[in-house]
């Protein structure tokens, strides 16, 4: 069985932080918008670990330590902005990032 390479990682990852970027850009609504952040830091996980595979030392495992602590990180960023969401539709009974602005009072 032929070895994947580098590339097909680079094109996956390239793939989904183009798609993710593109949902962020394109889209109001606040699920949509967190999706789309959530396939960018995938996309950023994705090259962590397959540069430090295909070009680091065997035994040293940076690529994967930046992937889990961007795992974490997306994680605790989906419970904040959860919370937010949730606020926002009590007060609002939409999720359009275009109403946020009612939260500052």
């Amino acid at each position: 069985m032929p070895d994947i390479g580098l590339q097909s990682y680079m094109l996956v990852a390239a793939a989904l932080f183009s798609l993710g970027l593109g949902v962020v850009v394109a889209r109001k609504n606040a699920i949509a918008l967190l999706c789309g952040l959530e396939l960018i830091l995938n996309g950023a996980a994705l090259n962590f670990v397959a540069l430090n595979r295909y070009t680091g030392p065997v035994d040293r495992m940076d690529g994967q330590m930046f992937a889990i602590f961007v795992i974490i990180l997306a994680a605790a960023e989906a419970a904040i902005a959860l919370a937010i969401l949730l606020n926002l539709y009590q007060m609002t009974n939409s999720v359009n990032v275009d109403e946020a602005d009612t939260l500052k009072n």
